[in-house]
């Protein structure tokens, strides 16, 4: 099965040699789980020439708002609605849940509670599932037909599902703590509250669930593939 990387964003030039930019961090995290990838940086205004040139689709995180004006936002929505409606899966991570949320109809905002860095912990239907974040924009307003999968303190609508069609986290499995270390060398100064960072801080080493979120999104692109076989 293969999955179209769409990168939405960079992970920070000074990070970049040692730790990998993002669709790097994404072909480890499900590099086990017999996917073949492809990336199209659309940031950069690289889009796929048609939605079924990959079997899915993940869109990874971004320092932009999904509501800010900048030019690849209204191809990738357009992109997103037009995969949707022909049912092939997408998938979206941080900026990728907020922007498919926006373009399916929900609201995105710089949320009022700030930001969430480093280790929270999520409630996924009564299974507590521990994942780093970094973000300050949330989805405020689901888009009609989402499900909320995942909430947390900090995060109300932290995972949304789309019956077969789409399946969308806010926090970031793929990030290991020395990336969220990194960011917050290079990315926090001046800008994310020292409280924060040191509560961020103490927290590391604690051991992170990814590998749950990995085999949900896993399972989510391989039965939707065999969803829309059937329907064929």
């Amino acid at each position: 099965m293969r999955i179209g990387i769409l990168q939405c964003g960079q992970s920070p030039e000074q990070l970049r040699d040692s730790l990998g930019d993002y669709p790097d961090m994404f072909m480890r995290f499900l590099g086990s789980r017999g996917f073949e990838f492809r990336v199209w940086h659309v940031e950069d205004m690289d889009f796929p020439a048609d939605i079924h040139d990959a079997d899915g689709w993940l869109l990874t995180g971004s320092r932009h708002g999904a509501y800010e004006d900048h030019a690849f936002i209204p191809p990738l929505e357009d992109f997103i609605r037009r995969a949707y409606a022909a049912a092939v899966p997408l998938v979206g991570i941080c900026f990728g849940h907020q922007i498919i949320a926006q373009a399916l109809g929900g609201k995105v905002v710089k949320h009022p509670g700030g930001w969430v860095v480093g280790a929270q912990d999520y409630d996924f239907g009564g299974e507590k599932v521990t994942l780093n974040a970094w973000h300050q924009d949330q989805v405020v307003t689901p888009p009609d037909g989402a499900r909320v999968a995942g909430r947390s303190e900090l995060c109300e609508y932290a995972a949304l599902v789309y019956g077969d069609r789409a399946w969308t986290v806010q926090p970031h499995p793929e990030f290991q703590d020395d990336f969220v270390q990194g960011l917050m060398d290079t990315r926090a100064k001046g800008v994310v509250p020292q409280d924060l960072l040191d509560r961020a801080a103490g927290r590391m080493g604690e051991v992170r669930a990814s590998d749950v979120i990995a085999d949900r999104i896993e399972a989510f692109f391989k039965q939707s593939r065999s969803a829309a076989k059937g329907a064929a």
